[in-house]
Formats: structure tokens, sequence, C-alpha cells
């Protein structure tokens, strides 16, 4: 056999396996190839190109974000912050407003204080993307996911007037007060041993909420107590896990993490839970047994309440309810875990917040109050200083969604695009805030910069129309009981250990490590 032969057949063979495909395929497989790597590369990824080739008759002058190619898989890690942190900055101009692409999701990110403002206070980003877990968990009926609207308005009106108005925070003070009170008698009586900080702090934020929306409190050894106890912490992960299935819809249909079934499952333990105490309370009502005033402290019999096109169904009351106790819960625990290690890695501070506590209110065994918070300015820069560094919600926890087209920035954001603030990034910026590092509550002696929405330099709480409606009572709540931990007790790192702030990004912000530290009577 010659080499002429040779090649013939060798011919021969590879068109047998694949017909045609020196004719055809390879040019097809060229072309293809081309098209997904320009559109894996298009500045934003895939699903920027999408909107481009969608719109490329329409004519605007107005370019999008500066972005990053491919999909970002910055979002399922624990750290996300800090890497869409990283991306941004490496981006021309990106760290005002970045464009990702997460799956199929359009997303922007602002990392700058007047990006941030425009996207907050525009009604272009009214609404929020629900995502499986929280429409399975029923949030899209509760006030952090329901659509902008008359239904979603008279939940913040409801919620306001009845638990979060000025008035309602002043009520709730005695039994902040008490609720911390007993907080530092389960310390005392730990024996001298570790302190574990996250456990003590969650069942003391747990008892608030209940009793703030419930009108009481369960035992956590109880039955009761330890099946509330579950319910929260695995909706808590459930909502915070990052679930591919809200950027792939195949993934989403197979439901390959489980996230739906797992929801669906706890949805049905919530019901049964909440109903129980929904219709405790209507026998309670019709009996003539609720001697107490429902604004006063019992949010079930103020929803029981009303009337016209503002009474709720049972099942908007569950997801009302529902949600109450679930975010209430974490944001107080989480923060005070944070400035509870910095207090322990911190000694001179921590002494000298101690100081102004002498100073306000004594030594002993006097009780604390909110009117002797007022008189603690620098306790109230430490917690303002946690979060700047320490924010619970780095990415302000759930993000928003564009229900138009609108402009930030000088960039166009289409309909359909998810928006994120990166409030982590902006109080890690030094063009925002010198020495951006060091964890400095003197800073705010120099310049008093509020946390409430105003500034976006700080607004852990968010701003604008979604911003977060509890967030006085979370302040006072915190306050209060930093200052009983403070003046009860020396604080030190638990078996001469240090303090680990690494951080694990889920539903919050919270410690890889929980802290666990020394608490020495100060009297």
């Amino acid at each position: 056999m010659d080499a002429t032969t040779l090649t013939s057949s060798t011919q021969d063979y590879l068109l047998f396996l694949f017909p045609a495909a020196t004719t055809y395929l390879s040019p097809l497989l060229a072309v293809l190839l081309l098209a997904t790597s320009l559109v894996w590369l298009f500045p934003g990824g895939p699903a920027w190109a999408a909107v481009a080739v969608s719109r490329r008759r329409a004519s605007t002058a107005t370019p999008p974000p500066p972005g990053a190619p491919g999909v970002v898989t910055a979002l399922a890690g624990p750290t996300a912050h800090r890497a869409l942190a990283s991306l941004s900055r490496s981006l021309p101009g990106g760290a005002a407003l970045s464009a990702f692409s997460v799956g199929l999701t359009r997303l922007v990110v602002a990392s700058r204080p007047d990006t941030a403002r425009e996207l907050l206070s525009s009604a272009a980003f009214a609404d929020r993307p629900v995502k499986d877990a929280a429409r399975e968990l029923l949030f899209h009926r509760a006030m952090g996911f329901a659509p902008s609207g008359d239904y979603w308005r008279a939940l913040r009106r409801i919620s306001s007037a009845y638990l979060f108005s000025p008035r309602s925070v002043a009520a709730s003070a005695p039994r902040r007060a008490a609720i911390g009170e007993g907080m530092l008698r389960r310390i005392s009586g730990g024996g001298g041993e570790a302190v574990a900080m996250r456990r003590v702090l969650h069942a003391a934020s747990l008892d608030h909420v209940m009793a703030t929306v419930f009108g009481s409190c369960y035992d956590p050894e109880s039955p009761e107590g330890v099946e509330l106890e579950e319910m929260v912490k695995e909706g808590y992960h459930l909502l915070g896990v990052f679930n591919w299935g809200d950027h792939l819809p195949l993934l989403s249909w197979l439901d390959v993490q489980g996230v739906r079934r797992r929801c669906r499952t706890l949805v049905g333990r919530v019901n049964v839970f909440v109903a129980r105490i929904i219709e405790e309370h209507r026998q309670r009502k019709k009996s003539g047994d609720n001697g107490e005033p429902a604004a006063a402290g019992d949010f079930v019999d103020v929803l029981l309440g009303l009337e016209g096109e503002e009474k709720l169904s049972d099942s908007d009351m569950i997801a009302v309810l529902w949600e109450m106790i679930f975010r209430g819960t974490d944001t107080v625990a989480i923060l005070l875990e944070w400035v509870m290690a910095r207090m322990v890695l911190h000694r001179d501070i921590q002494s000298k917040a101690q100081a102004e506590l002498d100073a306000v209110v004594g030594r002993g065994g006097a009780a604390m109050s909110d009117a002797d918070v007022a008189r603690l300015p620098y306790l109230q820069r430490v917690v303002k200083e946690t979060l700047r560094v320490h924010p619970p919600g780095p990415l302000l926890s759930w993000a928003r969604l564009a229900v138009h087209d609108a402009v930030v920035g000088g960039h166009l954001v289409p309909a359909g695009t998810t928006a994120m603030v990166n409030m982590w990034a902006i109080a890690r910026d030094p063009a925002v805030w010198p020495e951006p590092e060091a964890f400095r509550p003197e800073r705010f002696e120099e310049e008093d910069v509020s946390v409430m929405g105003g500034d976006l330099r700080l607004a852990p709480f968010g701003a604008g129309r979604r911003v977060c409606p509890g967030k006085a009572m979370a302040l006072a709540t915190v306050h209060l009981w930093l200052a009983q931990l403070l003046h009860r007790f020396e604080w030190a790192p638990a078996d001469g250990g240090g303090v680990d702030l690494s951080e694990r990004l889920g539903m919050s912000l919270e410690m890889e490590k929980p802290l666990v530290c020394k608490a020495t009577p100060r009297w």
C-alpha cells in the first residue's frame, strides 16, 4: 500500500465517522465557538450580551455600566462582598457602578455613595427580585419581598404605626431592659465558664421579638422553644444560601440544591406553629381576656383588628408574622456579637466605654434605661464604628429590581436588572473614610454621621423606599444591651486566646467562628 492509498483510506474512514464534517461541520463549529466567545467575553457577561442583542436597533446615547466578562460566581462564596468589591475596582470606573452576569441574571453593583443614593432613591428600583426560597417561604406576601403597591404600603404603614414608631420603641424599653437583665443573669449563672456569645445573644433576641410580635416568650428548653429555634435556624439558612436555580431556569425546575423541597417542608411547620398562635389570640379576644392594648406589645392583635381593605387573610398574617420573627432575631444578635468581638480585641476601647458608663450610671447594680443610653455618646460611636466595619448586610441584605429602564451614574440600567449596593466596599474606601481598616470610634466625634439612611457613606439599614423599618428598634436594643453587658462585666478572650474576625456571608454577615469569651463581674 503506497502513501496515496493510505491517505485516501484515512479520508474514507473519517468521512464514515463524521459525515460531511470536512465540508460543513468545521465552519459551523467555528462560528458557534466564535459566537459563544463573543457572548462570554461581552462586557458584563452573557446576560448583558443578550440585552444588547435584543436592543440592537434601539438608539440610545447612554452606555451600559463597565462590566466583567463571563459568569461571576462570587455570590456563591462566603465573602461575596469582598469579591465583588475587588472585581468592581478592577474595572475602568467600575468602583462607581459595575455590571456582572450571574447565570442569566443581569446584575449591577454600586460601590460609591453617589451611585448608591441614585439607585436607592429611584422609583425605578422600588421592587425586590423574589428568590425561589423567599417565594416558597411566603415572604412575597410579607414586607421584605412584597412588590411595591397598595398591599406593601399598607404593611409598611401598619408596622410603622404599631411596632416601630418612636412611641412604640419607647413603650418597649422596660421589656428590652428586662430581657437584657435576664441575659446578664444567664451569664452570671455560668459559674465563670466561657460564654458562647452567639447562643446567649440569639436567645435574648428571639425572646424580644416573640414578646413584641406574639406577646409572650417560650422557654428555650420547652418543645415549643426548641421547635421555634429550629425553624428560625432553617429559614435563615435557606434564605441565605446561594441558589443557582434563581439564575438558571433549568436548575430551578430540577431543584438540584433541594432548596424548594426544604422550604416546603419548613412552611408546613411554620403554618401550624403560627396558625395556632393566631387562633389562641382569636379565642382570647372572644372571651374578653385580652386586657393589654395591642399597640403596647402584641402585633397579632393589631393584625386581627384590621378592618376593610387593610384586613389580612390568615395566610398573609402568617407570612407577615413569620418574617417579623425571622428578620428581627438575626440583626441584633449578629451586630452585638461583632461589637463584643471588638470589645474583647480592643481592651482600651472597652475600658473607655466602661469609664463612660461608670460616670453616667455609677458602679453597682443600678438598672439601665434608654435615658441612660442617650447620655453615652462614646458607646453609641462604638456601635456606629462596628456597623461601618462589620455591616450585618454588606450588600444591604436584599437586592433591588429595576421595574423600568433607569440611568444611574450616567449608565443605562435596563428593566429587569438586579441591583445591589456594596455598603462594605463604601465603608472600606479610603476616598470616603480615612484609615478605613482601623477600628476607631473617635472618628464619629470628629464628624457625626447618621446611620439611618440619610448619608450613603454609612447606611447599613438601607435608604429610600425599602429602608429597614425596624432600624430604630434594632439600634435601641443594641445600645441598651451593650451598655448592660459592659457595665456588669469585664470581657476578655476565653483561655487567653485571640479573636478570629473571619467572616461568612449568608443571610447576614456573621462571624465565621462564633465568639467565645470570658466574663468577669466588675463588682
